[in-house]
This record gives C-alpha cells, sequence and structure tokens, in this order.
C-alpha cells in the first residue's frame, strides 16, 4: 500500500459540480483530494480487504439472527423496545438490504483490522462507487496513471442488481428516497441511489424526511399528495427515528423501509463486543468489551466509544505510548464500548482508512478517507485508490 503524490485532472472541480458532486469543498477545506491516490496490488486487494469482507459480513449476519432471537441481546445493544418486534419480523420474513460499509486498519502487510460497521447509513457512497472510478478512466486517458491500471470497484453495478431484486419485492416497483433538509452530502448520495434505482426500472420519487406524514386509520405513512408510502430508503440512522414523535408508529405501520428494522443491529457499535464473543481471536477482529459502572479507567492502547455515533463523534483514544485525542459531539447519554487501539498507516501527516463496501451481501468496492488524526470525522479527506 503506496500514496503516490499525481498531478490533478485540471477540469475535476468543473466536471464535479456538472455531476452533482457539490461537497468536494466544505467550509473552504478540500474533502475531495487527487493530488495523489493510494496503490494496491492485487493480492493485497482480494487477499487482505475481499476476502476478510465477505467472511466479516457471514459472521454479521449470523450474530444479528442470535439477536433478532434474544431480547437479552437486544437489551445489550440499547435497542429500544417498542421496535424489538419490528425488528424481529423484517429479518424473520427475509428483508433484503442494499448496502454497508466496514472500516479497516490496514497498511499494506498483515490482515486488516475490523474498527466499526456501518451498515445503516454509511455515506462516501457516491464518492467511492462513483467519482472515483470517473477519476480512475480520465486519469489513465490523460497519462496521470498507467494504461494498465484498475480499481476495486463494482459498486455501482452491484447497487443496480440490488435495486432491481429489490424492485421485486414492493408494490409498484415503486421506492421513495430520503434524507433530511439542509445536507448538501446526504442529498448527493440520495440522488445518487435514485439514479441507480432508475437505472434498475424502478420509480425513484424524493421526499424529505420531514414531509412523511401519517394519516388516521392509514396502513402507510404518506407522502405530501397523502399517497401512501409503500416502501421508502431513509438516509437517517434507525435510533433516531425510533426515538422521533412517529418512531412508534413504525411498527403499526406497514411501510417497507431500506434499510430495514433489522439494521438496527448493526448500526451501534455494541455489534463489537458482540463479535468478540462471538468470535475472540479472529485475525479481523480487535478486542472490545461493554463498557459498565464497574469497568476500570481507560488504559493506554483502548479506544472509548458510544454506541450510537456518526462521523467520529464522541469517540475518545489513548495510544500505547499514552497520547490522547478526542472528537466532541452530542452523544453523551449513550452507553459506551472499549476497543483495543490498533495504528491506521500513516502518510506523512495524514492516517489512512480503508472503507471496504458490501453491497448485496457482496464485498465490491472501497474508499479511502485521510486525516491528520487518529479518528476520521466528517471532515476528513476522501482520496481514490488504484490497483497497479
Amino acid at each position: 500500500m503506496l500514496r503516490i503524490d499525481i498531478p490533478e485532472r485540471s477540469n475535476w472541480k468543473a466536471l464535479a459540480h456538472e455531476l452533482g458532486f457539490h461537497f468536494h469543498t466544505i467550509d473552504g477545506e478540500p474533502y475531495w483530494k487527487e493530488d495523489a491516490y493510494y496503490q494496491f496490488t492485487m493480492e493485497q486487494v482480494e487477499r487482505d480487504i475481499e476476502a476478510p469482507t465477505e467472511e466479516v459480513h457471514e459472521m454479521c449476519m449470523e450474530l444479528v439472527d442470535k439477536v433478532c432471537h434474544s431480547n437479552a441481546l437486544m437489551q445489550r445493544l440499547a435497542l429500544p423496545e417498542h421496535m424489538w418486534d419490528s425488528i424481529h419480523h423484517s429479518w424473520k420474513s427475509g428483508q433484503p438490504h442494499l448496502y454497508g460499509r466496514m472500516d479497516f486498519a490496514y497498511s499494506g502487510d498483515g490482515p486488516a483490522k475490523l474498527l466499526e460497521l456501518n451498515y445503516d447509513t454509511p455515506t462516501s457512497l457516491y464518492e467511492a462507487g462513483f467519482f472515483q472510478w470517473v477519476w480512475l478512466e480520465q486519469a489513465i486517458a490523460q497519462g496521470i496513471l498507467p494504461r494498465h491500471a484498475d480499481q476495486y470497484n463494482s459498486i455501482q453495478e452491484r447497487l443496480i442488481n440490488a435495486m432491481a431484486h429489490i424492485g421485486d419485492r414492493i408494490d409498484a416497483r415503486t421506492l421513495y428516497f430520503s434524507c433530511i433538509k439542509d445536507n448538501a452530502e446526504e442529498r448527493a448520495t440520495v440522488h445518487y441511489l435514485q439514479d441507480v434505482a432508475v437505472q434498475a426500472g424502478l420509480k425513484a420519487p424524493f421526499i424529505y424526511t420531514e414531509d412523511i406524514g401519517l394519516l388516521p386509520g392509514a396502513e402507510h405513512f404518506v407522502d405530501l399528495d397523502n399517497q401512501p408510502i409503500h416502501a421508502l430508503f431513509k438516509l437517517y440512522p434507525w435510533e433516531e427515528m425510533a426515538d422521533d414523535a412517529f418512531g412508534e408508529h413504525i411498527p403499526q405501520l406497514n411501510t417497507h423501509w431500506f434499510e430495514p428494522p433489522w439494521k438496527a443491529v448493526l448500526s451501534n457499535k455494541g455489534i463489537l463486543p458482540l463479535l468478540w464473543e462471538h468470535f475472540e481471536g479472529h485475525p479481523n477482529l480487535l478486542p472490545a468489551f461493554f463498557e459498565n459502572a464497574d469497568s476500570p479507567p481507560l488504559p493506554a492502547g483502548w479506544v472509548r466509544k458510544p454506541f450510537f455515533s456518526r462521523e467520529g463523534s464522541n469517540v475518545e483514544l489513548i495510544t500505547p505510548t499514552g497520547q490522547r485525542e478526542a472528537v466532541g459531539g452530542p452523544y453523551t447519554d449513550s452507553p459506551w464500548i472499549r476497543q483495543a487501539y490498533h495504528p491506521m498507516p500513516r502518510f506523512g501527516n495524514n492516517h489512512a482508512l480503508i472503507g471496504s463496501w458490501v453491497v448485496g451481501d457482496r464485498a465490491c468496492g472501497m474508499g479511502i478517507r485521510e486525516d491528520v488524526g487518529r479518528i476520521t470525522k466528517d471532515s476528513s479527506c476522501f482520496v481514490p485508490h488504484a490497483i497497479v
């Protein structure tokens, strides 16, 4: 695994604007960076990223089955009790899911180590699945990359196939898409998924999450025209939906959700100690434990994370040599876990994180985020990769 400095494409910002990538710069700072790329060999990708991703995914599915048949495990994961039946039913009835992302620490040598799962509302899908593939093709055409360069990336192809499968399961092949207002990154991600759905032969109307409605006596949530929403993709986390004013109505109505309620099992970091309990010593896992009132003070070489957290918020770590880093945030009333610290590879001042994508239960691509800090945040940059 190498970080190779290269020239940027001369027109990439204009192209990004044309393709709807409006968040390539955030608050005046670059989010997308292409003055370098991360280089891998095919063996590294297939052996150390793709194969472990599929293996860990199957372990996760095994754990979902255990949790969905155990109220005690749902309670350990702090899942709201009024959602237990919906979670269990969505799993037992085989409700399909779309995608997920695993975050790995990997340097090119030795097994990749799972840092966490992002299986409900994973970000960076558009950048990984589409824009970095455009970069690859153009960089080859412009002589920036060698002609034999490739990329570990069949994300969009897998998404189209998964959407087509979902279309066979929903009413009138119509899947609504939703995200909250005033978030350019989430709107761009959802717009991308709408395009994918249309390519898969689905109708893909959009509604903001805040505009989803309820009607007395209705069997489904409704849109702004009071039309029933039979199926809805929401880029909105289950733990927040369950706590919203209409959360108690979710189990009572027949709207089909994507991701399905069983994804709540995988969308909190309590899954990490459960993985360690059931698969202790697996080469791709790090020791992780539930924190409780009797837990000793955090020693050097551990990371502390809340169950429910996004983009590194409220994560704290202490390296084995005693260096401390922490990110603030709103997730202060969540239960916590502790995970063994494992360093991400460092290139100059940047720490690199591998985001490995699963679509339709298959590993299919990756994206790389980098940050000067050891905790990956919403401001961490996306850098493309290539197989050479």
